[in-house]
């Protein structure tokens, strides 16, 4: 039975993932932006607001996407902010949650990169930032997740989600 219990070891850190960021204030509700910049730029803000990253990173992540497209949007919907781990202005590993109302354009011709869920990924651990990688990967791959946090508006709902579906 190891594969049951690896299974398992995985759920309880997708499980917990939605309270850390309740508990550690790394989220953010928004209703639409004017433009994709502006949006990384708010998706960042509660890792900014306890210094786990510096304006220095947010300018990177936006450089690297006007430099190499829209690479951030990992589904419809769904877009995962990130430089390169270890990248200047990241002094912790971590992820922070944004929902925006009003999806978000990073192509105009193009509806599938398009995005309301924003998670901003930072990184100084190789092995946390797997591990984080690995429980967010597990999370959206649940449908369900997926929908609930696209109707989510708060901090409760999101401890709602946890409860209900991880």
């Amino acid at each position: 039975m190891p594969s049951q219990k690896s299974r398992t070891y995985r759920s309880d850190r997708s499980c917990n993932m939605l309270k850390t960021f309740v508990e550690k204030k790394h989220t953010c509700y928004h209703q639409s932006f004017p433009d994709w910049e502006t949006a990384v730029q708010a998706s960042c803000v509660p890792l900014l607001n306890d210094n786990t990253i510096t304006q220095t990173y947010v300018d990177l992540v936006i450089k690297c996407v006007k430099d190499y497209g829209p690479y951030i949007v990992i589904a419809p919907n769904i877009a995962m902010p990130h430089s390169t781990e270890g990248a200047d202005g990241v002094n912790d590993t971590a992820i922070s949650f944004m929902k925006v109302e009003e999806p978000v354009h990073f192509d105009l011709n193009d509806p599938e990169k398009d995005a309301r869920l924003f998670f901003v990924l930072a990184s100084v651990n190789h092995d946390k930032h797997l591990e984080n990688m690995m429980a967010l990967a597990e999370m959206l791959m649940n449908d369900d997740v997926v929908s609930a946090l696209l109707d989510a508006k708060s901090d409760e709902d999101l401890l709602r989600i946890q409860k209900q579906y991880l």
